[in-house]
Formats: C-alpha cells, structure tokens, sequence
C-alpha cells in the first residue's frame, strides 16, 4: 500500500483513492451537478457507448460538451463501452457482434447496425470534453474459457495500438500542449488467466498509457471479488502509475482492493442501491474498516421498523438527508414514491463513499 496521493489532470485535481458514480448517460440519477459537488465528489464516470446514442454526439457538440451539458465543473471520465459489449452482445449474440475491427451493434429499437471502432471511441471521448479517456477493449468475465481470455487478450491489445495512434494524431492536429491534454488509459484483461494478465499488462506498458484499468467482470459465479487477480494485476503496472478499478463500488470491495494499490474506482451500485431504498452507514461512528467488513451495515427504508423514527440514516453524516430529515419522513417519503426520496437517498449513499474514501485516506496518511 503506497500513501495516498493526488493526480493532477489538466487543471483538476484528484484526491486518491477516489469513487467516481455512473453517469452512464450524461446525468447521475435524481441528482444536479450542485448536488454532486455536495456531496465532496471529485470526478464523474460517463460512457461513450451510451451518449453516443443518447443523446447523441451531434446533441451533445451542439449543447457544449459533457461539462457544460451536465453542469459539472469536476473531473469527468468517460469508459470506451468495451463492458458494455460484453453485457450485450456476450451474453446475447443477436445484439451484435465483436470482431478485429471493433463492436457492431443495434442501438436500442433500432434496425440501423453501427460499428464503434477503438479510433471511433477516443474521437467520441476526445470531442465529449473527457478529462480522461478509456481505450475500447473485449471485456470477458473471469469464469470464460482460456480461447475466450486469449482472444479477448489479443483483441484489447491490438485495440489499444490504434487507439493510441488515433488520440496522438488528435492532440497533434488540435496542437495540445502537455498540460492541456486528456489522459488515456488502457485496460488490462486477461480473465482468470495470470499468464495472460501479465501479456496484457506488459503490452499495454511498452504502448504506453497515463493510467491503467482493471477489466472484466471482477467477481467470481458465486458473487467474490476475485482479490488473488486483483491483487496480481495490480503488482503488474509500476506504482507510479495509478490503475482504476473499473466497475468496483461495493464498500467493502472498495476498501480490499485499496490494500492492493488502487486508487480510482466507479460503479452504479451506490445510487441503484438508493433508489430501490439500500442505504449505506457504519456501524458506529468509529468503526474500523477492516477486511472483515464488519463496519459496514445497510438500512432497508422499505422496513416498517422506521416509520417513527426520528433518527438519520446515519449520526453524523454531513449529507442534506440525514441533516435534515428523518428515517419515518424518508420511509413516508419511498412508500409514497416521491421524487425527493431518490434525490435524497442518492445524495446520502454518494456522501457515504466520498466518506470511506476520505477514511481510507487518513488511514493510511
């Protein structure tokens, strides 16, 4: 475990470790920028395999670029759509398909077959505004066959080369200096397979990227963080390097994979889990997060346990909901299916991780 550190991109600053929710098409759920920036995040994750079909990427110029679009003056990343394939097309074939040249697939009720191409991908992102960019790569889940893993292997690291060809042509022809450049990440795959994850991440070092990430589908069939690969991908890149974590969000997989050395993380759970009324707390204002995971526990604002309650989600918690309002008005609030339940339930679990975050980083300060 090294100390946490910054990361500087462009003209913002990242404080590590970091978790960074989904805005998958541009917005998070039931939230404003304001309320993000509320709640101490630092950085968005968006999707270019989304936004280019909603709303659109003439849309999207037209409105300002992401930033201006979603009133967000924090960092912002956008993923590539590589896991976004392997959530359609892997596990359904009629959706589309993956091949040397890059993902074909049918936009939602749509008969129009479009191609999403590495270069395609860093041209989306790069006009998109994003801070960092993500190479288009064949995500696989770690359960696949060794042909699946070799190929997907194959594919990421040939991906990678055209994408780092197309973002070096872009910063020459858009003549950006060094500190006014986006960074590019690549993304290590390689399944279950170590001899393939060292492939990749050897590969992917000799392109040469500004960061790296963890790809594929990170738990195991039984719903395990796959820690032994975690922990060996990780050893894989040098530590000056920082390596993102792609799709790891529960708090307790947070703060495992942190003891492996990564320091950027996003996922949708954390505002999925608060609209459907899973609210996240410790169980004590002290609790120490350890790997038992002990100290995490869950409100279910669902339960008729709380329609009395005057007391917050969680003592302590700087968040609008638990400054605010109590679990009964919350609970009232779910039954009844109001808007202001998502927005504030959102708004709590969103404070809860920038929290952890904040722990992990003066525990290890």
């Amino acid at each position: 475990m090294t100390k946490p550190r910054t990361f500087k991109v462009r003209d913002k600053q990242l404080n590590f470790p970091t978790f960074m929710p989904d805005g998958t098409y541009g917005y998070v759920r039931a939230l404003t920028g304001q309320d993000l920036q509320a709640v101490g995040l630092e950085a968005l994750m968006m999707n270019a395999f989304h936004l280019m079909q909603k709303p659109g990427s003439t849309v999207i110029s037209a409105l300002g670029g992401l930033h201006k679009m979603a009133a967000w003056p924090g960092l912002l990343m956008t993923d590539s759509g590589g896991f976004q394939a392997y959530s359609l097309i892997r596990q359904n074939p009629k959706f589309g398909s993956l091949t040397e040249k890059g993902i074909t697939f049918y936009p939602e009720a749509s008969k129009r077959k479009l191609l999403l191409t590495p270069e395609k991908s860093i041209q989306l992102q790069m006009s998109y505004g994003s801070d960092i960019l993500v190479c288009l790569d064949d995500c696989t889940h770690v359960d696949a066959s060794r042909k699946e893993q070799e190929t997907s292997v194959e594919l990421t690291i040939a991906w990678a080369k055209r994408a780092k060809k197309t973002y070096q042509d872009l910063l020459k022809s858009r003549n950006l200096e060094e500190n006014d450049r986006p960074l590019l990440f690549g993304v290590v795959q390689g399944g279950g397979e170590f001899d393939l994850r060292k492939r990749c991440a050897e590969a992917l070092l000799e392109i040469g990227f500004d960061g790296f990430g963890f790809g594929g589908w990170p738990l195991d069939s039984e719903s395990n963080l796959i820690t032994d690969i975690l922990e060996y991908t990780r050893s894989l890149i040098p530590s000056e390097f920082p390596i993102h974590a792609l799709g790891i969000g529960h708090p307790q997989s947070i703060v495992a994979a942190y003891r492996f050395g990564y320091e950027m993380f996003d996922c949708a759970l954390p505002t999925r889990d608060a609209r459907h009324g899973r609210l996240y707390a410790k169980q004590s204002a002290n609790a120490s997060l350890d790997e038992t995971g002990d100290w995490l526990k869950f409100v279910y604002i669902n339960s008729d346990y709380y329609i009395r309650s005057n007391e917050p989600i969680s003592p302590g918690c700087a968040c609008l909901a638990c400054q605010e309002y109590s679990l009964g008005y919350l609970y009232h609030l779910y039954r009844q299916r109001d808007a202001n339940y998502q927005r504030l339930a959102t708004m709590h679990n969103l404070r809860f991780m920038t929290q952890l975050t904040n722990d992990l980083r003066a525990m290890h300060a």
